[in-house]
């Protein structure tokens, strides 16, 4: 019966990873849903707040580059050719073909730079073309070569073109989409688990596929109750901000990232690229050891992967087989950062990772390291791929305290059979004294590149995974042990530890979404598919509504507008949606087939809760009238609701500030200045006429 599940979730497994390969229709088993389009107004004052509203913010994030550029191709009044020229200068710096860079330079010297120096509508400056022309008459064609231009090109599109995006329906999509993104708040429904893949000191690691792009993920479950027994939160908690920080900004290739972080009550869930194609130590075990040749393919992805590292100022700490694991094309990427550490500030001291890896200064108690640790570490792990044991598990020994021995004491014996060029560079790895040791002289990772070793490697083609790798996982095999082989933990080993309110306390920071990643996964899915069935409901809904409720407001006086939820009904047990505008003096609610909205007036309201108070469930803002009514709002898009509050306490305190100032004043004109105000320090009564109008439109 074991082996008929193991059988059976090997087969789930698979055919989720097929699934996920198929058309967003078939891949995506829960939808995704826009906000609202009237979701802009809100959007806008808080991207405006965080200074998010500018040209190169937008145009650096993926979903608002393709949303920009639909607006240039297909909104815009006037033709915006900028874009084009910028995309075929991306197009002319990813060749690697300098025969394709060369006629690709060509087209566009001819089609964007000579077109308009003929048509004498050229306003890029003299020096762009002379730069242009000084390496084209020469046959030279640099990756940068038209990189003057970028500049000029941005300067371009960051006038007129984006100020009219920003008017644009695209601008409006932009808006649902980062609303969309900023509410996330993942659980396990979010996912479908499938079999474990793999094991670590605090829990299991599965593949899952994400319920509403169909993307695939592997995900890393820690159990609370186990961190705690273990005493491992600040190691849990310390990983999150690793993966954080190798995840953000430029995308590596080379190290397993992460898109999303959660907890449930029980546990902590990475969510990360999935590697089916085994990891080192696997492929060691069924292929045997690997030639120099071999070594020297794994041994370049894993350089850029630990560069990518130490420029954050990160040492990993635990770089072994183990950790390396294969996509299913056979490139590989460094896993685990459980143990690696921040160096920018304090340099770590202890001693952690694997025996028979770590270097000298990690042994070495009460010894400061940086970077330096992980190239000790990389010639170990180069010759274990090579001989198949670390260099101090010569006699295959298995006591830790004379792994450590040798480590600390032993000149490592290369074999006869190790090239010149092989010799030197794990001699140059290997050293104990670090300022003797490759990669810690002063040049780090280029360092190593520049060994001879390395020679004829270019690291642009490595970088972009040009190089063949020398093994291929099997396709249509999970490349990992056995689901019941490797196991789950044993539920009794925490049966006595109980969870506590301070405990769950420490991962209220936890959850975190990876922006760009998250975009690129939408770009990649289910982008266009969701945008064609927003615009159908949406102009479904315009011809209904007649335009009534998602007007922009651009000519009046509105501060903000939208869809908000009232406690009304029967006894205030009800919520009620309700189109809301938000005026200098009033709130006006609009309800879906009525013509005249219930008015909230600003002087009447004695005060908007300063904090969300808890009312039935929601967090909600609290308005108290001077007849001590209560008017309860809320929603469910928390960036909105604390817009809401936000906004609605600035308009009342505006409003009281008004009404002050216009009673002193009517109390100048009537000879009342010196009369004393009622004892709720509210102006007369006689001042408020002004304001509590309600003009249709505008004050």
């Amino acid at each position: 019966m074991a082996d008929l599940e193991a059988v059976l979730a090997d087969v789930s497994y698979l055919m989720a990873m097929e699934k996920s390969k198929c058309t967003p229709a078939a891949r995506a088993s829960k939808k995704i849903v826009l906000p609202d389009p009237s979701v802009r107004s809100v959007m806008h004052k808080y991207m405006e707040k965080k200074n998010e509203v500018n040209f190169d913010k937008i145009f650096n994030q993926v979903l608002g580059y393709l949303l920009f550029k639909e607006f240039c191709e297909q909104t815009s009044e006037e033709p915006v050719p900028q874009l084009k020229f910028y995309e075929e200068i991306k197009l002319y710096e990813k060749q690697e073909c300098v025969e394709e860079r060369r006629r690709i330079a060509r087209d566009i010297y001819d089609n964007f730079i000579m077109k308009e120096l003929l048509a004498h509508s050229h306003d890029y400056s003299k020096e762009c073309v002379a730069h242009v022309q000084k390496y084209l008459l020469k046959h030279e064609v640099p990756p940068n070569l038209f990189e003057p231009y970028i500049e000029e090109i941005f300067q371009h599109l960051r006038g007129e073109p984006f100020r009219s995006f920003l008017e644009s329906d695209k601008y409006t999509r932009f808006c649902q989409w980062k609303n969309l993104e900023l509410n996330i708040q993942l659980t396990m429904n979010d996912f479908s688990v499938h079999r474990i893949i793999g094991r670590g000191g605090f829990g299991e690691v599965y593949g899952c596929r994400k319920a509403d792009t169909g993307k695939m993920y592997a995900m890393k479950c820690l159990d609370k109750k186990r961190i705690k027994m273990k005493q491992g939160e600040t190691l849990a908690l310390n990983e999150r901000i690793m993966l954080s920080l190798v995840s953000t900004g430029v995308d590596c290739p080379f190290i397993v990232c992460m898109t999303y972080a959660f907890h449930t009550p029980d546990k902590l869930c990475f969510i990360l690229d999935l590697m089916n194609g085994g990891d080192l130590h696997y492929h060691l075990s069924q292929h045997g050891v690997f030639n120099e040749a071999e070594m020297k393919f794994y041994a370049a992805e894993v350089i850029l992967g630990l560069e990518h590292m130490h420029k954050r100022h990160i040492v990993y700490r635990d770089l072994k087989p183990a950790n390396i694991l294969l996509d299913e094309h056979g490139h590989v990427r460094i896993s685990d950062l459980g143990l690696a550490c921040d160096f920018s500030k304090k340099k770590p001291h202890a001693s952690v990772g694997t025996h028979g890896y770590m270097a000298p200064e990690v042994l070495s108690k009460g010894t400061g390291y940086d970077s330096s640790a992980d190239w000790f570490s990389f010639g170990c792990m180069l010759y274990k791929l090579l001989k198949g044991h670390s260099p101090f598990r010569q006699h295959k020994t298995k006591d830790k305290h004379e792994i450590d021995r040798m480590t600390l004491t032993m000149n490592v014996e290369l074999p006869e059979s190790f090239s010149p060029s092989l010799k030197s560079l794990l001699e140059g790895l290997l050293q104990r004294d670090i300022n003797k040791r490759l990669g810690c002289k002063g040049k780090g990772a280029d360092e190593v590149k520049e060994h001879v070793f390395f020679a004829g490697i270019d690291w642009q083609q490595v970088y972009h995974q040009k190089y063949t790798p020398p093994l291929i996982p099997p396709r249509g095999e999970v490349n990992a042990a056995d689901a019941f082989d490797i196991g789950s933990f044993d539920e009794e080993d925490t049966k006595g530890i109980k969870l506590t309110e301070s405990d769950q306390a420490q991962y209220k920071d936890f959850p975190l979404v990876i922006s760009e990643r998250w975009q690129s996964e939408v770009a990649e899915t289910v982008f266009e598919t969701v945008n064609q069935e927003a615009d159908k409901m949406e102009m479904k809904k315009k011809s209904k509504q007649k335009q009534k409720f998602d007007a922009d407001e651009k000519e009046s006086d509105c501060i903000l507008h939208g869809y908000i939820k009232k406690l009304g009904g029967p006894f205030a047990s009800a919520w009620q949606t309700r189109y809301a505008k938000l005026y200098p003096n009033r709130l006006e609610l609009h309800l879906e087939n009525s013509a005249k909205p219930e008015m909230i007036l600003l002087d009447i309201v004695e005060e908007v809760s300063s904090d969300l108070v808890s009312v039935k469930g929601e967090q909600c803002i609290v308005l108290r009238t001077r007849n001590d009514t209560k008017i309860v709002l809320t929603n469910t898009d928390e960036i909105g609701l604390k817009e809401w509050a936000t906004s609605l306490r600035s308009a009342h305190k505006c409003s009281q500030e008004l009404l002050a100032s216009m009673a002193k004043k009517a109390g100048k004109i009537y000879g009342t200045d010196g009369a004393k105000e009622p004892a709720s320090g509210r102006p007369p009564p006689a001042a408020s006429p002004a304001l509590t109008r309600a003009p249709n439109g505008n004050n």
